[in-house]
C-alpha cells in the first residue's frame, strides 16, 4: 500500500504540509483545479524554492485574486464543499478535516459546531490549504498515511481573539491522543496543520518500515535560525505492518421517525453526508398502531457522532437518537482513472491479499462526464466498466503498483517542481 508518514518534529501548518507534497511530486494543476472548484477564482497557489536554515523546501503560497474575503462559518463551508465538482475521496477528507476543526473551535469557546465563524481556519488561503492537501494526497495516490510526534511550540501569539497561550486552545482540542511536544518558541502548529494530521493520518507512529519512493519539504514562512522551519512527507510501499486502516472502529445512529413530511428525506440525508457520515439510508417500517414510519440509519466515527446527533435533531423530528458502536471490517481500496469521451471517470479498487476484488466506476464522475459529453448517463457507465476491463481491472488480478499507477496518471507531472516522470506505455484505449 502507498504510504506517506508525515515528519512534523518542527511542527506543520496547512500550506507547509501542502508545500511538501507538491516538493514530493503531486501534481500542483491538479490541487489547483480542485482548489478553484471550491472558491473559483478567488486564490492562486504559487510554489518557490527557498531554504530553511540552510534546508532546501518548498514553500507554497496562496496569492489572493479577491479583496477582503470573508470569513465563514461551518455551514458555509459544507455547502461549498457539497457542491464543489472534485473527485469524492477529496470532498469527503476535505469534510472531515473542517468537521474536526468546527469541532475543536466549539468546544473551546462554548458554542454549537454549527456556529462556528472560522476567522483565520475559514479564510481562503486555508481552505486552499485543506482542500489543496487532499488533493495532493489523492493526486499521488495514497492509501495510508500516519505521522510522528509533533512540535507544538510554546509562548504567546495573538489571533482573531487576542493574545493567547502557545498551544492555542483549538490546537489543544485536535491533539487529544496524539503525541506533542512544546519544542521551541512561538506558534510551530496552526490549527489547520493539526487538523489535516490527525484527521487523515490512521496512527501516530516513528517512521515506519517502508521502500521509500520519494519525498519533500515544505517550508513555513520564518527562517529560524538553527532549526529548519519544515514538515517533511516521505512516500513508499509499506513493508511492515500496516498502519491501522481508518474508521475500523465506526458509530451507527438510529432514529424511528414517524411524522416527517418524506419530501424532506433527501435532504435529511444530504446535510448528513456533508456533515461528515461514511452513509445514511432510511429503511420503511411499521410502528405501534400501524403507523407507517421510517427508520434512519447512519454511519458514521467516534469523532464525527455529536456533529451527526445534532443533525439528525436539526433535521428531523426525532427526540432520541440510539448510538452503538461497531467494529467495521472494510477491503483497502484504491483508485485509476480511465477517460471515457474525454472525460476523467475515477474507478475504485478493492482489493485483498494483493488481488482485485472489485472494481466499479465512481458514479458521480459518471454523472459529470454523462453531463459535459452529452452522452447518456447509461452509455458512460458501460464505456467506463470496458475501460477498466481494458486495463486490467478484473477480480483476482494483481492491484496495480504504485508505479504502475503513476504511468497510467498522464499529465499529473508537477515539472515545474523538477521532478521527472516516465512517459505513458502503449496501453488499451480508453485508459488515461
Amino acid at each position: 500500500m502507498r504510504h506517506v508518514w508525515v515528519d512534523a518534529s518542527a511542527g506543520v501548518a496547512g500550506d507547509m504540509l501542502l508545500g511538501a507534497l507538491l516538493d514530493a511530486g503531486a501534481s500542483l494543476d491538479a490541487v489547483q483545479r480542485a482548489v478553484d472548484a471550491v472558491v473559483a477564482g478567488a486564490v492562486a497557489i504559487e510554489v518557490r524554492t527557498v531554504t530553511r536554515a540552510g534546508m532546501r523546501a518548498t514553500k507554497a503560497d496562496v496569492r489572493m485574486l479577491v479583496d477582503d474575503p470573508p470569513h465563514r462559518d461551518w455551514r458555509t463551508i459544507q455547502v461549498m464543499l457539497g457542491d464543489a465538482e472534485v473527485p469524492e475521496r477529496v470532498r469527503r477528507d476535505a469534510l472531515a478535516v473542517f468537521g474536526r476543526l468546527a469541532d475543536a473551535e466549539a468546544r473551546a469557546h462554548g458554542i454549537p459546531a454549527a456556529d462556528v465563524h472560522f476567522h483565520e481556519v475559514g479564510a481562503l488561503d486555508s481552505i486552499a490549504d485543506v482542500v489543496g492537501v487532499c488533493a495532493a494526497l489523492a493526486d499521488l495516490e495514497v492509501e495510508t498515511l500516519s505521522a510522528g510526534e509533533v512540535a507544538l511550540g510554546s509562548g504567546t501569539v495573538r489571533m482573531a481573539h487576542g493574545r493567547i497561550a502557545v498551544p492555542g486552545p483549538a490546537v489543544v482540542e485536535l491533539s487529544r491522543g496524539w503525541r506533542v511536544r512544546g519544542d521551541g518558541p512561538g506558534e510551530l502548529t496552526t490549527p489547520t496543520g493539526m487538523a489535516l494530521v490527525t484527521t487523515l493520518a490512521q496512527a501516530c507512529e516513528d517512521l515506519p518500515a517502508m521502500r521509500l519512493e520519494t519525498s519533500g519539504s515544505g517550508a513555513g514562512t520564518r527562517d529560524t535560525a538553527g532549526r529548519p522551519n519544515l514538515t517533511r512527507v516521505l512516500v513508499g510501499e509499506r513493508t511492515g505492518n500496516p498502519a491501522p486502516a481508518r474508521g475500523q472502529t465506526g458509530v451507527v445512529l438510529e432514529a424511528n421517525v414517524d411524522d416527517l413530511d418524506p419530501r424532506l428525506w433527501p435532504g435529511v440525508l444530504t446535510a448528513l453526508l456533508g456533515a461528515g457520515a461514511q452513509d445514511a439510508w432510511l429503511a420503511p417500517v411499521a410502528m405501534k398502531k400501524g403507523r407507517p414510519a421510517h427508520v434512519l440509519t447512519v454511519l458514521g466515527t467516534p469523532e464525527t457522532a455529536p456533529r451527526l446527533r445534532t443533525v439528525v435533531h436539526a433535521q428531523t423530528s426525532t427526540i432520541g437518537v440510539r448510538q452503538t458502536t461497531v467494529e467495521k471490517h472494510a477491503l483497502p481500496r484504491t483508485w485509476v482513472d480511465v477517460d471515457v469521451a474525454g472525460q476523467r471517470v475515477g474507478i475504485k479498487v478493492s482489493h485483498d491479499g494483493g488481488r482485485v476484488v472489485r472494481a466499479t466506476p465512481e458514479f458521480e464522475d459518471v454523472a459529470r462526464a454523462a453531463a459535459q459529453s452529452g452522452r447518456p448517463a447509461v452509455d458512460v457507465l458501460a464505456a467506463a466498466t470496458a475501460a477498466a476491463v481494458a486495463a486490467g481491472l478484473e477480480p483476482g488480478v494483481p492491484v496495480p503498483t504504485p508505479a504502475s499507477r503513476g504511468v497510467e496518471r498522464v499529465g499529473h507531472a508537477d515539472h515545474a517542481h523538477g521532478h521527472d516522470h516516465p512517459h505513458p506505455h502503449p496501453h488499451a484505449e480508453g485508459v488515461s
